[in-house]
């Protein structure tokens, strides 16, 4: 696969590159990440063609307090149930 070599960019003080490395796509346009210190990454798509990771980490089940879980059992009962609030009309936010 070819690639087009980039001019060099002034970087920004304090930022430095520490890994750089060439990776290819399988067939479902998947690629992986080499070293991640997280399995799971919220992904920006940016108009010049780059794309922006941000590591998320998700909160294990323990860290929730049993009131709090508590709560959205009980929440997620009367939604079942059918017990919820009407809609809320946010057209007054918008810009016209």
């Amino acid at each position: 696969m070819p690639t087009l070599p980039l001019g060099r960019h002034k970087q920004k003080s304090g930022i430095t590159v520490v890994k750089r490395y060439d990776v290819a796509a399988d067939d479902k346009k998947r690629i992986s990440l080499r070293g991640a210190k997280t399995k799971y990454f919220h992904v920006k798509a940016l108009s010049n063609g780059c794309y922006l990771l941000e590591p998320r980490v998700l909160v294990p089940p323990h860290a929730i307090s049993a009131r709090s879980l508590k709560m959205l059992d009980k929440s997620v009962a009367g939604l079942k149930r059918g017990l919820a609030s009407p809609p809320t009309d946010l057209s007054a936010l918008t810009e016209k």
